[in-house]
């Protein structure tokens, strides 16, 4: 079952409205709250039942640069980890929208990759703009999941 254009477009959206989700869990019920929505969004697009995925956060620096597992991705949206005491909760930082432009796509067949800039807006309307490169791989229920995501703040000059 190939992946369309469409499908990577829909995995955006489904990114960036769980973070929407993971913020105003948090906002209204707090850590616990924050960190049920968060596991729940990881188990529903990211392929860690494929494996490890590759992941590079956005301001995740040091020998924890890197979370191949969804503990870690854990910490690095919802903060408050003693195994990952320099996260501060990317997802809980009051997201209300999401926006992308895509750069480049690339598919074949079950699998695709895209490459782009992802623009978060807080409550506040402050907006948060990161390079974003996304691997896909659909399972074999059909679910399209991420298994490479990396992210790093735009060095614009």
């Amino acid at each position: 079952m190939s992946i369309t254009h469409k499908d990577l477009s829909d995995a955006r959206t489904a990114w960036g409205q769980g973070k929407i989700a993971i913020s105003k869990a948090f906002e209204e019920g707090g850590i616990d709250a924050a960190r049920q929505v968060a596991d729940a969004h990881l188990d529903a697009i990211y392929g860690y039942n494929l494996g490890p995925v590759l992941f590079k956060p956005t301001m995740a620096s040091g020998p924890q640069s890197f979370r191949p597992t969804k503990e870690g991705a854990l910490a690095y949206f919802c903060g408050h980890s003693e195994e990952y005491p320099r996260d501060n909760g990317f997802a809980i930082q009051g997201w209300r929208a999401m926006d992308s432009v895509t750069s480049a796509e690339y598919i074949e067949g079950d699998i695709a990759m895209w490459m782009g800039w992802v623009m978060l807006t807080d409550k506040d309307g402050n907006v948060t703009k990161v390079d974003k490169s996304f691997g896909y791989k659909k399972d074999a229920d059909g679910t399209l999941r991420i298994v490479l995501h990396h992210s790093s703040l735009p060095n614009e000059f």
